[in-house]
């Protein structure tokens, strides 16, 4: 069956699944960039070509959502995906459903903060940045924004992402972006111990802090600059990439958003910021 570490895009879902690989597949839990082939992004080619070569139709792509998943879990384990997909029914095919899914590590950051990160990793203006997350009908991997074996995604708003994982989910564990910031310690222990409710894995304190040393957002920093991300995305207009691992926790919206476009997100997602404590009740 499959944990879903899921999210909205650049909300430190890379974050999550370094810190996942590097405990589900490195004995000594030191992270390298390797280990996050082990966790693939889903829906992606390898798992549709079979079935479609029409990879940019997402109507095309939902009758097969549910059957590529239980192709994967044939094999009897704990799979672990990334996914920015909304968990959605579109007409009478759902993304995925009980048979196939264990549990989800739902990884939410302040919309304020995203809009920036949006921005950069799209090369686009701040407007289009916030128009992206208020979007309904929002969709990545198509012709304009494709990064290989990456098909299209349907992930909505910021919030409609957000609940579509969260509501009425009984195996979640919600990962606040911030959060990893403040105490990544507390965070992969909260990690590891949601993972034993579905596998078998013994962690040594040794682990658990090489884990927490090789992950650190510097680290993962310096790794790209000294070989390079996959994942990054290419500004076609200057034909370069664009750096991946950007700000983090220096990526502060009060810092950089006016004032005007920060208080548009809040009134959008009011509800969600406020249960999320991203805003105050009054």
């Amino acid at each position: 069956m499959i944990i879903w570490i899921a999210s909205y895009p650049k909300s430190g879902n890379t974050w999550v699944r370094a810190i996942v690989s590097s405990l589900m597949y490195s004995e000594s839990g030191l992270f390298d960039f390797s280990k996050l082939k082990k966790i693939k992004q889903f829906p992606s080619k390898e798992y549709f070509k079979e079935f479609t070569n029409d990879f940019n139709n997402i109507h095309e792509l939902k009758k097969y959502w549910v059957t590529a998943q239980d192709k994967i879990n044939l094999n009897g384990e704990i799979n672990f995906f990334k996914t920015h997909h909304l968990n959605c029914r579109l007409e009478d095919h759902t993304f995925t459903n009980s048979e196939n899914t264990a549990g989800t590590i739902y990884v939410v950051r302040d919309p304020r903060n995203i809009v920036t990160s949006i921005a950069n990793f799209y090369s686009v203006d701040i407007k289009d940045s916030k128009k992206f997350l208020f979007n309904q009908s929002q969709l990545v991997g198509d012709e304009t924004i494709n990064w290989g074996e990456e098909i299209r995604d349907l992930i909505g708003t910021w919030s409609e992402n957000y609940k579509s994982w969260t509501m009425n989910n009984p195996n979640l564990l919600l990962i606040k972006y911030e959060d990893l910031i403040e105490d990544t310690k507390s965070q992969i222990i909260k990690i590891t111990n949601f993972i034993k409710k579905f596998k078998n894995i013994n962690v040594s304190e040794d682990q658990i802090n090489n884990i927490l040393e090789s992950t650190t957002f510097n680290n993962l920093k310096k790794l790209e600059q000294d070989f390079g991300f996959g994942e990054a995305s290419v500004n076609k207009g200057q034909n370069k990439k664009i750096t991946f691992f950007n700000s983090g926790k220096d990526n502060n919206w009060k810092k950089t958003l006016d004032r005007t476009l920060a208080e548009e997100i809040e009134i959008k997602f009011k509800n969600e910021m406020v249960e999320l404590q991203y805003l105050s009740k009054d």
